[in-house]
């Protein structure tokens, strides 16, 4: 299984990016999908979780009503939309997979994609 996200960017405070998180390899099973980011000198932290049939979604305090996670079944896609960004969404986000159940530990996640950087200018 391979994993790629994708999307990030240069964003101005208030603006709007859109991270995918491209599935490869062996795609059947049903995988939970969990969005990370780590800013430079700080601890990854979770940011939101799908499940495998999209039915429970898991969101950080700090990015709920702002941030959706969602999955596109048939293409093995996986995206984090997000809204209303500000300086301190800015970090590495990296989506990652576990044949199992959504959760918000990084650890419980068998495979992790490369980061896309996100930068939210004030």
């Amino acid at each position: 299984v391979q994993l790629q996200a994708s999307g990030g960017g240069l964003v101005q405070a208030g603006g709007s990016l859109k991270l995918s998180c491209t599935f490869s390899g062996r795609t059947f099973g049903s995988y939970a999908v969990g969005w990370f980011r780590q800013a430079p000198g700080v601890k990854r932290e979770f940011v939101a979780g799908i499940a495998w049939n999209g039915d429970l979604t898991l969101y950080t305090d700090s990015v709920k009503g702002r941030f959706t996670v969602s999955r596109d079944r048939y293409k093995n896609m996986w995206y984090l939309q997000m809204n209303s960004l500000k300086p301190e969404d800015t970090a590495v986000y990296y989506c990652a997979a576990v044949d199992g159940a959504v959760s918000i530990y990084g650890e419980v996640y068998t495979y992790w994609g490369q980061g896309t950087p996100v930068t939210v200018s004030s």
